[in-house]
């Protein structure tokens, strides 16, 4: 039976039905009891102490005891004084452990608790109908929620229902509007869960004060269809919705929040898991939610394990800092470690139950190392840590990450580890992250869920060229010849390796200024850039380069001379100037330090980056643009953005990471984030996109995991000793006795000679030499990060390292003996003069304006086989994207083709004129990216662009591509079946002949009708 545009009050009663079977004395239906309809009762609150008092005294508390502790109740419930979010949690506080009431003078405190979490039936479940509330002062006015959920008489959950044809944005407007100090805001002290609900969507909830667009909708398999059925079954049977408010509510930085489906069901598979005690990877996309699980998984082990401690690892300081701010506010106090030794110092302390650390505030030389940390850890000699430890491993698919937790092994062998990551683990993390962790927990939650579910933006992407060409070519070479007189051939060839590689020549100041022209630009075209919304971050290819942005922008005379700030992992320091001075010119870490030492004076880098990260999320109007290399890329505190302009070669992982900095969800006017792309990435970023909304790398099962480790380790034996055998065999031919003299004499030729006529002989030596030893450490490094899985011992472990120093040594040795040394210092500044003025840049082009196109429509797989999808994860090459996209087209038709099958005959038609004109190479690759848009356009759209007048709808567009591009009888299809179609006519066999009737009566009898039946069947209109 149909509930299209059913009244409201029989959606309500039908609801109510549902929850208690309209069971007044005992629970019916999904466990609640029906209250009745209090629109005429008196005194209506959110504590209802008729229901709260004899619940109480059946659980044993002496009258006066349960007395006071209603008044605690009241008390905290009145919101006298405070916020509503305030009393809100002071409320949750006492409902989730309870109050501690003194029963008399010198008697031991009871601690009432006012809700039985444990078995969710011993409660008092009611549901109450057209609550009548008075607002609190004669100004406010009077509302009355059309369901109420009391558990023993307290108010835990509101419903708003709407029928089927109003939206359910309406219930939530009416929800937020009740909340105000105008209406009942008083109410709501007490309340955890807010609901809304249709037929047509079903339910949405939120916790309080929650605006419209971040209320959430449940999304589980159930067999039952209808909408607002699926959701009141699935949420509120009491088990669920006491679990909700229970394990799954936080209150973070003055916001309240309720789980995310996806964070539910990784929860819930993690706690499994913890039964178990076997660790495993939570991979939740970028932006999903993942630090809140953290919190919430941290939060039950406490809780449901006396001994349960949590060890929390970040490898950023930002990390580090959101991470105790999040726990901080849901209440959970946490440790910081400040050192290696008080690291250790905090496992041995059982009083603190939560620990964190940062891993890069352990390292000497640079952020992310790692070895001091593990060289402490390892060296460490105390006792057991204190207590039952579960470590949490953020961003577990870097590779510190693995190697911490190796080392955290050692100290805590018993240990349950979880990795959390936004990131899927392709083939090349397996080593650093499942061995380390284990499988997955739960299904990884993707890219393209997040953003069908909403929890995340779509991406758009456009990508944009800049022109070069080289002035002068003669004087270049000229110039350089005369520069390198002297070098031999292996340092002449470095030094142009170099300075030659692309990325020098795309550093070019020249090529800088113009696409800092292009971003002055779009800040004053694009609308939520010019009405001060949204900002935009820039991620430069190194240090230097972010510098030379920075001072373009700052001498522009734009708007973005004062409002963009720079953010690398750039400490100023003395010694860094060390060692620079050649007194050829400027460095590019002089220039580094001057830019910095003249941007902040005497001012701390933490404090300019500190209030440039407040303005540019607080104030976007006045931090239009952030310059970054790596820093506030990754991590679920990185700032969130609407355009983000990549000039960095980046791939995978953090690629994919950085271009999530615009995909958050921030006001009703941003639909996307934007991609702008300076270094052709496209192949990259389809490639990143897939891995994050693929399952080709989800099916990895613990014996998986196992036989990784003995392959890595069995592998890693063999290079190690094979690489060993070829550095010997190369010192063979070396005479007696090995010394300095005759290995200069085999590799080098002697200072003082002319000429040697096995120069060349002895070049080829030392090419040898230089690749062997560095192929001797690397084996060696891979055995090393755990030696003791390797099987080798103490011994030839320290044997094999001293064999390594020894041909490292001997290699830079023969290196400056030879003269194949560099000093890249005496060439740097007269090298970046010479291409800052002989290479110039034109304005930049749209290669591929694919802005209008989201890309996972464009990119994301429709069920391509896993070979292929495999196939193209291996292949990075123009021609295996290519071969990716054609796939998607091609099933994006296959899936469309019912629409309008002879549109897509002849879209099927394009596709392969245009493969064919590929693979002759008759067209550019970036042509070719347009045209693949163009198509996906069209696709999308089920229809071509030009059409008749008086065919306008879809349904008109359709029929008339099918009935021979003929406009009157496709007219007259659409009248006929307009006028005599029956309400519901789909899938009822009756229905469905009347109309195919109608069809055939106004069809020449050539024209297969049941073909036209098909079409009009697929049109929405119809």
């Amino acid at each position: 039976m149909s509930t299209i545009g059913e009244a409201e009050r029989k959606a309500q009663t039908r609801v109510i039905a549902l929850l208690s079977g309209h069971s007044a004395d005992t629970p019916g239906g999904l466990g609640w009891r029906y209250l009745g309809d209090w629109q005429k009762r008196d005194g209506n609150a959110n504590i209802e102490e008729a229901y709260l008092r004899p619940w109480l005294l059946s659980r044993g508390y002496a009258p006066d005891v349960v007395t006071k502790a209603i008044a605690e109740l009241t008390r905290a419930a009145r919101m006298e004084g405070v916020k509503l979010y305030e009393a809100n949690v002071a409320v949750y506080e006492m409902l989730r452990y309870g109050v501690q009431v003194t029963p008399g003078p010198g008697e031991a405190p009871v601690t009432v608790r006012f809700i039985d979490w444990s078995d969710p039936t011993a409660n008092d479940l009611g549901v109450a109908e057209e609550v009548a509330i008075k607002g609190k002062n004669a100004k406010a006015y009077n509302k009355r929620p059309d369901l109420v959920f009391y558990v023993n008489g307290i108010a835990l959950g509101v419903m708003e229902l709407k029928k089927s044809t109003v939206g359910v944005g309406e219930g939530i407007r009416q929800t937020l509007d009740n909340q105000k100090p105008e209406f009942i805001r008083h109410f709501f002290t007490t309340n955890q869960i807010c609901f809304a609900g249709n037929d047509s969507e079903g339910l949405r909830y939120a916790g309080i004060q929650t605006p419209q667009p971040y209320w959430l909708a449940w999304k589980e398999e159930s067999e039952i269809t209808a909408p607002l059925d699926r959701d009141v079954t699935l949420m509120l049977t009491p088990a669920r919705f006491l679990e909700i408010i229970h394990d799954f509510t936080l209150f973070d930085a003055g916001i309240k929040k309720i789980a995310r489906p996806n964070q539910y069901f990784a929860m819930k598979a993690a706690q499994e898991r913890v039964g178990e005690r076997r660790g495993g990877i939570i991979w939740q996309t970028q932006g999903s939610g993942k630090s809140l699980i953290m919190v919430m998984l941290a939060r039950w082990i406490r809780e449901t394990l006396p001994d349960g401690r949590i060890l929390i690892v970040t490898d950023r300081k930002e990390l580090d800092e959101q991470i105790e701010g999040v726990f901080g506010d849901t209440g959970d106090k946490v440790r910081r470690a400040s050192s290696g030794a008080d690291l250790l110092a905090a496992l041995a302390a059982p009083e603190h139950r939560v620990v964190c650390s940062l891993v890069h505030k352990f390292g000497k030389r640079k952020e992310g190392d790692l070895d001091d940390l593990i060289a402490t850890v390892q060296s460490a000699k105390i006792g057991a840590p204190a207590g039952d430890f579960y470590v949490f491993i953020d961003e577990a698919h870097r590779t510190q990450s693995g190697k911490l937790a190796r080392a955290m092994r050692k100290i805590l062998p018993e240990a349950m580890f979880v990795g959390f990551t936004g990131t899927p683990l392709l083939r090349s993390d397996k080593s650093t992250s499942l061995e380390t962790f284990g499988p997955y927990i739960g299904k990884p939650y993707r890219f393209d869920e997040a953003v069908e579910d909403k929890v995340v933006l779509d991406l758009r992407y456009e990508a944009r060229d800049i022109e070069q060409r080289i002035a002068s070519p003669d004087r270049i070479d000229a110039w350089f010849e005369a520069k390198t007189k002297g070098l031999t051939p292996v340092a002449k060839a470095t030094l142009k390796q170099r300075w030659g590689t692309l990325q020098r020549v795309l550093s070019s100041k020249d090529r800088l200024s113009q696409i800092a022209n292009d971003i002055i630009m779009d800040m004053e075209l694009k609308p939520r850039l010019k009405a001060g919304r949204g900002n935009a971050m820039l991620v430069a290819g190194s240090i230097p380069e972010a510098c030379k942005f920075f001072e373009i922008f700052r001498s522009s005379g734009s708007d973005l001379a004062n409002k963009c700030a720079i953010v690398t992992s750039y400490k100023r320091n003395a010694s860094e100037l060390t060692g620079e001075e050649t007194g050829m010119g400027e460095t590019d870490k002089q220039y580094v330090y001057k830019v910095y030492d003249e941007l902040l004076g005497d001012q701390d880098e933490d404090e300019y980056e500190k209030e440039a990260l407040r303005k540019f999320r607080k104030e976007p109007a006045q931090m239009k643009l952030l310059i970054v290399v790596s820093r506030l890329l990754t991590g679920f505190d990185a700032p969130t953005a609407t355009y983000i302009y990549i000039d960095k070669q980046m791939r995978d992982h953090g690629l994919f990471q950085a271009i999530c900095r615009v995909n958050r969800l921030d006001g009703d006017d941003k639909e996307y984030g934007y991609v702008v792309d300076y270094k052709d990435l496209f192949k990259s970023i389809e490639n990143a996109v897939d891995d994050y909304t693929s399952e080709a790398f989800d099916a990895f099962e613990q014996k998986d995991v196992e036989g990784m480790i003995s392959d890595r380790v069995e592998k890693a034996n063999e290079d190690l000793l094979s690489a060993r055998e070829a550095w010997f065999a190369l010192m063979e031919p070396v005479e007696p006795p090995k010394g300095d003299d005759q290995v200069y004499a085999y590799f080098s030729t002697p200072h003082g000679m002319a000429e040697d006529s096995d120069a060349d002989e002895k070049a080829r030596r030392r090419q040898a030499l230089y690749k062997f030893a560095g192929r001797f450490a690397r084996s060696f490094a891979a055995v090393a990060e755990d030696p003791g899985a390797s099987g080798f011992n103490d011994l030839e472990i320290a044997q094999y390292r001293s064999e390594v120093e020894q041909a490292l040594n001997m290699r830079e040795a023969v290196r400056l003996h030879s003269g194949d040394a560099v000093d890249f210092k005496l060439f740097e500044p007269a090298m970046r003069h010479l291409i800052d003025t002989y290479i110039k840049a034109d304005n930049s082009e749209v290669v591929s304006n694919l802005d209008d196109i989201s890309l996972i429509d464009l990119i994301a797989s429709k069920g391509a086989d896993a070979a292929e999808e495999a196939a193209v994860k291996i292949g990075k090459k123009k021609e295996n994207v290519a071969e990716a996209i054609e796939n998607n087209v091609r099933r994006l038709i296959i899936d469309e083709t019912p629409v309008n099958p002879k549109f897509y005959e002849r879209m099927s038609e394009l596709l392969s004129d245009l493969v064919q004109q590929r693979h002759q190479e008759a067209i550019e690759y970036a042509e070719y990216l347009e045209r693949i848009a163009s198509l996906v356009r069209q696709a999308k759209q089920g229809h071509a662009a030009e059409y008749p007048e008086g065919i306008s709808t879809s349904g008109q567009k359709a029929l008339f591509d099918n009935l021979g591009a003929d406009a009157s009888l496709a007219a007259a299809v659409h009248r006929a079946v307009t006028e005599n179609a029956p309400f519901e006519w789909r899938d009822n066999r009756i229905k469905e002949r009347l109309v195919q009737r109608c069809i055939s009566a106004v069809l020449p009898s050539d024209i297969d009708a049941n073909a036209i039946f098909e079409v009009v069947k697929a049109q929405d209109e119809y």
